[in-house]
């Protein structure tokens, strides 16, 4: 039984790290495709407003939250959530265990090139890895297809989803009964660090909730997203004290 958590009409999996880590281990073994999701307040803000992203997000079979904000909402909220769950967290503890565990793996989205230095990053830090295919973010509809039809003549176990927010989990869902897969998860950017395009937030940021701050400081035209934090944080205590 799944213990979730509303926060402003999206459900949160009440999971630890390693919790949410030994579920999709576990979805692994069955065979009907599970969708997994990794909302940050941002995207919580944009489901409020995108009724289809909403609906998404809520169909998920795994939804954790990615954001220091949503783990501080759950506080406020008064279901406290142990701890961030975030996506690329989620996706490198997978990938550490992959070579013992013998799954596949795709590496779906980016700029060209990124996937396929990802997969020789990975290749090497990860002996054993088994990476099947990858494939670029850029398609249009009729590539779409072929993906699809490469993806299912392969049958990788796991599909990594990086087209960006909303996006990527638009395409899961859409493509849900199309994909001969077991595990679809959209990780957003963390393509682009498994290809050392971009950087990680040093550990400090990390742990203590603050790497929306060091990517500030490295890309302060985000300021404008940067507002989604606070707005969010106001909404979930109106809608509390309004709930109350």
């Amino acid at each position: 039984m799944r213990e979730m958590l509303d926060v402003l009409g999206v459900n949160i999996d009440m999971v630890t790290l390693e919790q949410a880590e030994q579920k999709i281990w576990a979805f692994l073994k069955g065979e009907k495709l599970r969708m997994v999701f990794t909302p940050n307040s941002e995207m919580i803000m944009l489901a409020r407003k995108d009724g289809a992203l909403k609906q998404v997000l809520n169909g998920g079979d795994l939804v954790i939250a990615e954001g220091i904000g949503v783990v501080y909402a759950s506080g406020i909220l008064g279901k406290p959530l142990a701890e961030r769950v975030a996506g690329f967290d989620t996706a490198k503890r997978m990938i550490t265990k992959l070579p013992e565990k013998g799954y596949t793996l795709f590496l779906l989205g980016g700029a060209p090139g990124v996937a396929e230095t990802a997969k020789e990053n990975l290749e090497k830090q990860y002996p054993g890895i088994r990476i099947a295919g990858t494939q670029d973010g850029y398609f249009d509809e009729q590539k779409e297809q072929q993906i699809i039809a490469d993806v299912n003549r392969i049958k990788p176990d796991i599909l990594f989803v990086c087209l960006g927010m909303s996006k990527q989990e638009k395409w899961i869902y859409n493509n849900r009964d199309k994909l001969n897969v077991k595990v679809c998860m959209g990780i957003g950017g963390s393509l682009d660090v498994f290809a050392g395009k971009a950087r990680r937030a040093p550990d400090f940021y990390c742990k203590y909730g603050l790497e929306w701050f060091y990517r500030l400081m490295k890309e302060p035209w985000r300021y404008k997203r940067m507002m989604a934090l606070p707005k969010f944080a106001l909404t979930v205590i109106w809608e509390k004290i309004k709930g109350d």
